[in-house]
């Protein structure tokens, strides 16, 4: 009787909730997060307190929830992982982003790290080191793989680093928005996004908008709706 009265006890079970790792999965795809949930459920430190669909949902479940870890993917419609764990950095920085991607090239290692994510994991590898990688991030360190013992000493002609408001306004840009659109959008004058625009251009070494869109498709910098 004892038993069944401390399992209804709704303090230790927040006492219990409290002992554990909180998890935030965020993917586009349900079947994803699923197959995550599970591996992070079989895990008696670690517990999934919420899912999202997208980098904006991602964002506004951080806040609500304030989980310690967001496994975030990447690539995804709308605003991408990437964009999202910028602002998740900026807004709950006492959230360490996890994020997962299928590519395993330094310069996105780099950009990930960049804006504040404390880890990054190739989906492939995912399913052996994703409960290592949320561990290990949610204790403050960071986890990078598979370049985490390489990450400070690549050398490479690599691409230009862009802030979070920069892979904004070029996530916007590839969604065909004017400069007009985007600063309504992110509460910005014109002149403002105009000037983005210009800085991404030059820091790429791009003079033509489809030239920059293509770009930023094909290095993962945006997504196509």
């Amino acid at each position: 009787m004892a038993n069944s009265l401390e399992t209804l006890d709704p303090g230790r079970s927040s006492d219990r909730m409290k002992s554990k790792i909180t998890v935030l999965l965020v993917d586009d795809h349900m079947l994803v997060r699923h197959g995550f949930r599970r591996i992070i459920q079989d895990e008696t430190d670690l517990a999934v307190v919420g899912e999202a669909a997208d980098g904006a949902e991602a964002i506004e479940k951080t806040q609500q929830l304030r989980p310690n870890v967001v496994v975030m993917d990447w690539s995804m419609p709308g605003m991408s992982g990437l964009v999202a764990a910028g602002q998740i950095a900026k807004l709950c920085p006492e959230t360490a982003v996890l994020i997962l991607s299928m590519h395993s090239e330094h310069d996105r290692v780099r950009q990930a790290a960049r804006v504040g994510a404390r880890g990054y994991v190739i989906k492939n590898a995912a399913g052996c080191e994703l409960v290592s990688a949320i561990r290990r991030v949610a204790a403050g360190e960071p986890f990078f793989y598979p370049q985490n013992s390489q990450l400070g000493s690549v050398e490479t002609k690599q691409r230009p680093q862009l802030s979070t408001r920069e892979l904004e306004v070029l996530q916007l840009i590839v969604d065909g928005e004017s400069n007009q659109e985007i600063a309504v959008r992110l509460g910005l004058s014109a002149n403002t996004v105009a000037a983005h625009r210009s800085n991404l251009m030059n820091s790429l070494h791009i003079k033509k908008t489809a030239q920059l869109v293509a770009y930023a498709i094909r290095n993962g910098l945006a997504n196509v709706l």
